[in-house]
């Protein structure tokens, strides 16, 4: 019964080869049975999306509840909420861990798109900061433990086990394509989903009101006797030594810490997405030669950037609250700063569009979810900047007289809303342009003729089935068996995979194959560049350099609460876009 089934397994792969390799978007191992049978596996997602959008929306109310003091909802009770949500997400995964480690001897299905090595460490050098915040919490409550609830002891230890286990699952299971308990699993891992989500929001809040004390604590000690500045913190005295210390470095974790729930959503968000995904044909992985590229100016001059921009943000923090005067020198030197920096950005960009478009390379078309997350948001979190540029130019058009910083600030605005569009668009074609094809009939990727002529190494689709591999593996090689396996090789593998000598195979024309180097050359150093510099304009905002605070034009336009409340919500998406741009950007690079 068991080499009946791999036979037809084998045949029936064999028959949609040639539709994979004709670029048709084709799949195995999809659900058996009449529509009908699928059709609660269908409701599942509508349900479990409700389900999380609502769970999202009451920790939303909680925290928007808490934060204005309003409804007799305290700080307590959001941090509770947040606490049941982490222990429900822990016990599912749990169980899910249970559940695969009694599966262990089966070969389970991979997204090899989902969760790459780097985004994977990415996200482990994040959890490790978070839970640094973590440690400074709790020994921020330990010493005043005699004045704070209890919420605000357990929270960060509930947080700190759900980081470790959370970081763990994502690391060993964030290609899984989860095709058992499909129910349970997609309620699941929307739960998940919205609880980091849930959590993003209330380290940006606190975040910000952090961002809007020092701002409104400046402003006091520069004169601005108008505003009100209000005492915060325990009403005792700390038993430690220590509060003052772990008060401050908590705030400059927080950044790391949004950036790791934003990224472990959407790696979770991606395995929803996955759930239940028919599977498309595999094929063996291709002969790739790689070249060593001259990328030196690019990473310098990012380096150069990244170095320049330290400098910046510790002579901005300083003189920020220093005096009007040198208030003005530093946000004029962060401004012309910006504005030199974002126009080298634009013009990399544009560059880097010019080579696609002369290129005329292929583009990869097929279905991705990972993929397409990634434009989605950028494309999304732009909007955020975009919005705050936009009430700068508008802000600076309206000032009658000019007041300072009026040009610099619609220079930088204008040249924020350019940038952004045009690496954009740089980005999402270089995430979709088929890299490994080659240009014009040469690449860097070669295949191996299999048995008829048919090429062993064909255009690679996405998913793998490990199970079905081996399956075909078994039944065809010992067809293939009165070949002798190359050195070095193991004994399973089938006679297709052999590796050709580079000198075997055909050479393409050498001024064609000079002028791909040299495209490649240019790509991969203006990649590098817009990457540091994406991590440069994540260091400023992240760590407390917002002139949209300092210069006055904005507020005196649309007034000191609304304008307050419009960067409040508008900046940590602009933070993330400049994260989740760099990203990209890195995933451009090595794909490059």
């Amino acid at each position: 019964m068991g080499e009946r089934y791999r036979l037809e397994v084998l045949c029936h792969r064999k028959r949609r080869s040639s539709q994979c390799l004709s670029g048709k978007d084709q799949s195995l191992g999809s659900f058996p049975g009449p529509s009908a049978e699928r059709q609660p596996l269908k409701y599942t997602v509508t349900l479990s999306a409700q389900y999380g959008i609502n769970v999202f929306v009451l920790g939303l109310v909680l925290t928007v509840a808490g934060t204005f003091q309003k409804a007799g909802v305290a700080q307590e009770h959001i941090l509770a909420y947040l606490s049941t949500l982490m222990v429900m997400q822990l016990a599912w995964m749990l169980w899910y861990f249970l559940r695969m480690h009694g599966k262990r001897g089966l070969l389970t299905d991979k997204d090899d798109h989902a969760g790459p090595r780097w985004l994977r460490g990415g996200l482990t050098l994040f959890a490790i900061l978070s839970l640094v915040l973590d440690m400074f919490k709790i020994g921020y409550y330990i010493g005043y433990s005699r004045c704070l609830t209890a919420a605000k002891g357990v929270f960060p230890a509930v947080h700190a086990v759900h980081t470790l286990s959370q970081v763990y699952f994502l690391w060993f299971h964030a290609k899984d394509v989860i095709r058992t308990f499909q129910i349970i699993e997609r309620f699941g891992m929307i739960h998940s989903v919205f609880t980091n989500l849930l959590l993003w929001v209330n380290g940006v809040i606190a975040e910000s009101k952090h961002q809007l004390s020092d701002h409104q604590k400046r402003l006091a000690a520069l004169g601005f006797t108008n505003l009100t500045v209000e005492k915060t913190g325990p009403n005792c005295s700390c038993t430690i030594n220590a509060c003052a210390a772990f008060y401050k470095g908590s705030y400059y974790m927080y950044p790391f810490n949004i950036e790791y729930h934003v990224f472990a959503s959407a790696m979770l968000y991606i395995m929803w997405k996955n759930i239940g995904r028919k599977l498309e044909q595999h094929t063996p992985p291709k002969l790739m030669f790689k070249r060593r590229y001259n990328i030196l100016p690019g990473p310098v001059l990012g380096a150069a950037v990244f170095a320049t921009t330290i400098g910046i943000l510790v002579v901005y923090s300083i003189q920020v609250g220093y005096s009007k005067d040198r208030r003005q020198s530093a946000v004029t030197m962060f401004y012309l700063y910006s504005i030199t920096v974002l126009c080298l950005m634009s013009a990399a960009s544009t560059t880097g569009l010019a080579i696609h478009r002369l290129g005329k390379g292929s583009m990869d078309d097929s279905k991705n979810p990972s993929r397409k997350l990634d434009g989605s948001l950028l494309v999304g979190t732009a909007c955020a900047s975009w919005l705050l540029s936009w009430c700068s130019v508008l802000a600076a058009i309206s000032a009658q007289p000019p007041r300072n910083y009026t040009w610099l600030s619609l220079s930088l605005a204008a040249l924020l809303i350019i940038e952004k569009s045009v690496q954009n668009v740089f980005i999402i074609q270089s995430l979709h342009r088929k890299w490994d094809s080659g240009e014009e009939g040469v690449g860097r990727t070669f295949a191996v003729a299999g048995p008829g002529g048919l090429p062993a190494a064909a255009p690679y689709c996405g998913i793998v089935n490990k199970a079905l591999e081996s399956v075909e593996q078994e039944v065809s090689c010992p067809a293939t068996r009165h070949i002798p396996p190359s050195p070095g090789s193991s004994s399973s593998e089938c006679s297709e995979q052999i590796t050709v000598p580079q000198t075997s195979l055909p050479q393409p024309n050498r001024r064609l194959k000079n002028k791909l180097d040299t495209k490649n050359i240019i790509l991969k150093n203006i990649t590098a560049f817009l990457f540091l510099c994406n991590i440069s304009f994540w260091i400023l905002p992240a760590f407390g350099a917002w002139p949209q605070f300092a210069n006055g034009l904005e507020e005196n336009i649309y007034g000191f609460e609304t304008w307050i409340l419009i960067v409040n919500l508008a900046m940590p998406f602009a933070i993330f876009y400049r994260m989740h741009a760099s990203a990209s950007l890195f995933e451009v690079f090595c794909a490059t």
